[in-house]
């Protein structure tokens, strides 16, 4: 493990990914990359905004227009989030977790608008794939400051659930979501200041609620994998699979704008 490494997250940090699903760093991302992306952010809300109305509707999968968006794949047109996703941080955050070889599995904007935003129901990443895969790392990166009153995400510790394996999910008919978990367990807010990063497994089960408060609550969600992530009924990738780190060592090739 690199000094780097050993700086930002703790043994402890370490220990209670293990054992119970996840661990947060606060504030890990400099003022100037956080103002970058929040800028992009924008940016790609606006666009998406923009497609919806092309097409004469209101929603586009989970993505709800002026409540709720999900866009994926932001590194593959911009420099800005490239250079973030695959940035020293993230190298860290892998090797602390899934080992010294990375993959990304997707990067996507995540964002409840102010007073409108809806809740997300309780599900593990692991349960919007249809088949059974090593689980993989979520990183949940506020570009805001998140609370329980703008529509933080909620983690359940493995310890409450007593379950550290994918389970079948089914789907909300009027949300689009997928539901995993029925019970009563509020599960343990986030509330943390912009530019920090709560670290979960692709199997902790976790949710969010509605944002009740006038700004927009954006966060930029990364995932990696220990190796691509290929669905054996196709026997092609699912999702993105772009090598990030071989040995430890970042391989990355340079941005350049998908064609």
């Amino acid at each position: 493990m690199s000094t780097a490494t050993q700086s930002r997250i703790t043994p402890e940090q370490i220990k209670q990914f293990h054992e119970e699903g996840f661990f947060i760093l606060e504030k890990v991302i400099p003022d100037d990359v956080l103002e970058a992306v929040r800028g992009e952010c924008d940016r790609f809300i606006s666009e998406k905004d923009a497609e919806m109305d092309a097409k004469g509707v209101d929603h586009l999968g989970i993505t709800h227009k002026g409540k709720r968006y999900f866009i994926a794949y932001t590194r593959r047109t911009s420099k800005v989030m490239h250079d973030f996703i695959f940035g020293d941080i993230y190298a860290d955050i892998c090797k602390a977790t899934i080992g010294e070889d990375a993959t990304l599995f997707l990067d996507q904007f995540v964002v409840k608008a102010g007073e409108k935003g809806l809740p997300f129901s309780w599900h593990q990443d692991s349960g919007y794939l249809p088949f059974d895969h090593t689980p993989y790392i979520t990183c949940w990166a506020a570009l805001d400051d998140v609370s329980e009153e703008n529509g933080t995400v909620y983690l359940l510790p493995y310890s409450r659930l007593g379950i550290k394996t994918r389970v079948t999910h089914v789907k909300d008919p009027e949300l689009n979501d997928m539901v995993g978990y029925f019970g009563d367990d509020p599960g343990d807010p986030v509330t943390v200041p912009a530019g920090s990063i709560a670290v979960f497994s692709s199997v902790c089960f976790h949710r969010s609620g509605a944002n009740l408060t006038k700004n927009m609550r954006r966060v930029m969600l990364s995932q990696y994998a220990a190796g691509p992530i290929v669905d054996p009924s196709t026997n092609k990738l699912f999702l993105d699979g772009v090598p990030f780190l071989k040995n430890g060592e970042t391989i990355v090739d340079p941005f350049q704008p998908a064609s």
